[in-house]
């Protein structure tokens, strides 16, 4: 009888035909989680969105690690990093597809820069990815050409988060600029909201919260009306500790 490994296993891209001893199963849907500058695999929030991911149970789920590329306080490194960390994601990507897996069962998250990464890695793919969901993003903003679905949860718009319609679906969370259940200094309610769009995420992904939108300006907040752009209010605080 096979049974399950419950702890993580290190994948190298060159040796990528273990991972069905590993636990990889082809029945599963498929998640990428790429952290940002200065993150890791296993510190908040991408450790939220992996304990989510693995709560379901329907999942296979691979963490990024690009730690060594986009240290602290290198950030004009990380950006040029972001392509190497892209190259190397994708080649494990088409291995997932070229041993059954399909695209619509495979979607990329990523946080801040993670989320430019995972539109780095259609360049390097022959078909277009299916579906990614960016996170506090601020910079270098990815497209709707990089995938069929691009969706985007904003939490902290215009300071370290992006601000308008970005994707084909943009969440704008409790006004988009400043989470409610952030405290303190001004520079920490602002890395706090940044982090809360995946902690957010993470409940929905646990069934925790329900995340209905409303069709709102594409300016976000500004109520009105405009394709993609969804204003969601949460009225409860989502506990969301943060490295």
């Amino acid at each position: 009888m096979e049974t399950e490994r419950p702890y993580k296993q290190w994948i190298d891209v060159r040796h990528i035909q273990l991972l069905p001893k590993f636990g990889w199963k082809l029945t599963r849907k498929n998640v990428f989680i790429i952290h940002g500058f200065n993150g890791t695999h296993s510190k908040t929030p991408m450790s939220n969105l992996r304990d989510a991911y693995l709560w379901r149970k329907d999942y296979n789920v691979f963490t990024v690690d690009w730690a060594d590329l986009s240290r602290f306080p290198c950030y004009l490194s990380a950006l040029s990093n972001m392509r190497l960390a892209a190259q190397c994601t994708a080649q494990l990507y088409s291995y997932l597809t070229l041993n059954g897996a399909t695209a619509k069962m495979i979607t990329c998250v990523g946080h801040s820069l993670g989320a430019h990464v995972c539109g780095m890695m259609s360049s390097h793919l022959t078909k277009k990815q299916y579906k990614i969901i960016e996170f506090g993003s601020s910079q270098f903003r990815l497209g709707r050409d990089d995938a069929h679905v691009v969706q985007v949860v904003h939490t902290n718009a215009g300071f370290l988060g992006e601000s308008g319609l970005i994707g084909h679906v943009d969440f704008c969370v409790n006004g988009g600029r400043l989470q409610p259940g952030c405290k303190g200094h001004f520079m920490r309610v602002a890395r706090c909201s940044h982090f809360m769009s995946s902690c957010y995420f993470a409940a929905s992904i646990r069934r925790r919260v329900r995340m209905i939108g409303v069709p709102c300006d594409s300016s976000c907040p500004k109520q009105g009306r405009s394709k993609g752009m969804y204003c969601v209010h949460l009225d409860h605080n989502e506990d969301c500790p943060f490295d």
